[in-house]
């Protein structure tokens, strides 16, 4: 029985970034623009249970009007939300507009003008009922709710400010339901809103308290793999998308696929968020090539691994050699043999030793789903926690502070409600972050004997 996630997405890059997402998965499970299945080909049923692998735990992220496969009209569970109607309008026009239920697309007229405060106390806060009235309504048509997925982006006034005040809303009403979120980090090289700082940081205290697992998409990072490694000097919104469209389907396919070592949101938290604060999430994709690069390589395990682990591939802009990893996952999608998975994995921690802290034995898991996905005959999606990413927390400090001393711009958030008090909480607690992950990368690995004699010291 599949255990079913609630997506949300939230503001303008959340919405188009959702989109993508949802373009991908109508693709990997054959369902056309009418959300009928469409039969493939060749379907692949592996378990002979009768039902096609691609529509086997379909329920997920989809639900049906009617049980039986061949005739049934799949509807995402997704709530789309945004402050102003104009995206809703271009996701009515795409390709995969008609799947949605039109009544999960909840929208405002005003907009959140890149005001965080705006998105969180009054416009957000004025339509937040709305948005959680449907997220009941997908919640009660579930078996068994596993969590939420929300995507959203923290420079602007939508995605950061109404994102997580719908993600306080969610914690208070289902305490015990995992959330995630696809959060774009702003960065200064692809900047176009001077207020980011502010927005960023403010999310981020938000975020620290309320979410179970973030993942980090940042927007110089997504320009970096396509100047590098596609060799696509100028992309359009619709790569940058596809490229996170990539790596989401591929933390979400042990959920949608049967393999032969699945893996699921729960287990991925348990094994990477080894203190609850530090949940922020380092991802990477293979395989990313360029037309001509695809026509020479020759996919195979350790190819795919040494990609992931390679920074080219980052989808953060972070040096993994100034941080140690915490916990990593690897998942390998295509026909794969877990022999080889676990060989290779082995002689990555034993010749990576120093790029892990020494204190959390076996860091590093894996799953295998049998189903490629449609880019090539197999990928690999790399999820890690790591001390590294203090250093786009740093990056944020360091922007927040040359502002906030000055008093730039308050005042538009002030007009709003908020109180100075609440700028300097959200800025002490993500400067307390990067001290968490600085203590955490110098933490020594002691034997038990040398614990026992300082004890007796003391």
């Amino acid at each position: 029985m599949p255990r079913e996630i609630i997506h949300l997405q939230v503001g303008q890059c959340g919405n188009q970034i959702g989109n993508s997402f949802w373009n991908a998965l109508v693709q990997e499970h054959n369902i056309q623009g009418n959300g009928q299945w469409q039969k493939p080909e060749t379907v692949v049923d592996e378990d002979g249970d009768g039902i096609p692998d691609e529509i086997e735990n379909i329920g997920v992220y989809f639900r049906a009007n009617n049980p039986d496969h061949k005739t049934a009209k799949f509807v995402p569970r997704a709530v789309l939300v945004d402050l102003e109607p104009g995206t809703m309008d271009v996701i009515k026009a795409s390709a995969t507009g008609q799947i949605f239920k039109p009544d999960n697309m909840v929208f405002g007229s005003n907009g959140a003008g890149n005001n965080w405060a705006k998105g969180h106390y009054t416009e957000g806060a004025e339509l937040v009922e709305d948005v959680l009235d449907r997220v009941r309504q997908e919640i009660e048509q579930c078996d068994a709710p596993q969590g939420f997925q929300l995507f959203h982006s923290l420079g602007g006034g939508t995605g950061s400010g109404m994102g997580t005040l719908l993600l306080l809303k969610i914690r208070d009403g289902y305490p015990d339901r995992i959330t995630t979120t696809y959060s774009v980090y702003p960065s200064p090289k692809v900047s176009d809103t001077v207020v980011e700082p502010y927005n960023a940081v403010l999310s981020s205290h938000q975020l620290l308290e309320n979410s179970d697992e973030t993942f980090i998409v940042d927007n110089e990072a997504l320009y970096n793999i396509n100047n590098n490694v596609l060799k696509n000097k100028q992309p359009t919104y619709a790569e940058l998308n596809g490229l996170v469209a990539q790596v989401t389907c591929g933390i979400t396919a042990s959920l949608r696929f049967p393999g032969k070592l699945n893996g699921d949101l729960r287990k991925l938290g348990v094994n990477l968020v080894p203190f609850p604060r530090l949940h922020f999430f380092l991802i990477s994709q293979a395989p990313l090539l360029s037309k001509e690069s695809s026509l020479m390589t020759q996919l195979k395990t350790s190819e795919l691994q040494a990609q992931v682990f390679s920074t080219r591939n980052f989808y953060a802009n972070v040096k993994p050699e100034d941080g140690k990893y915490l916990a990593a996952a690897f998942m390998f999608r295509g026909n794969l043999s877990s022999a080889e998975v676990d060989e290779n994995l082995a002689m990555l921690q034993t010749k990576q030793a120093d790029a892990f802290v020494e204190w959390i034995p076996n860091n590093i898991k894996s799953s295998i789903i049998n189903t490629p996905p449609r880019t090539s005959a197999m990928s690999c999606t790399f999820v890690a926690n790591t001390t590294a990413l203090k250093g786009i927390f740093q990056r944020l400090a360091t922007q927040f502070g040359a502002m906030y001393r000055r008093k730039a711009f308050l005042h538009w958030y002030k007009g709003e409600g908020m109180d100075e008090m609440e700028f300097q909480e959200a800025d002490k607690n993500v400067r307390d972050l990067i001290t968490e992950y600085q203590d955490k990368q110098d933490a020594e690995f002691e034997e038990e004997g040398n614990e026992s004699e300082n004890e007796d010291d003391i």
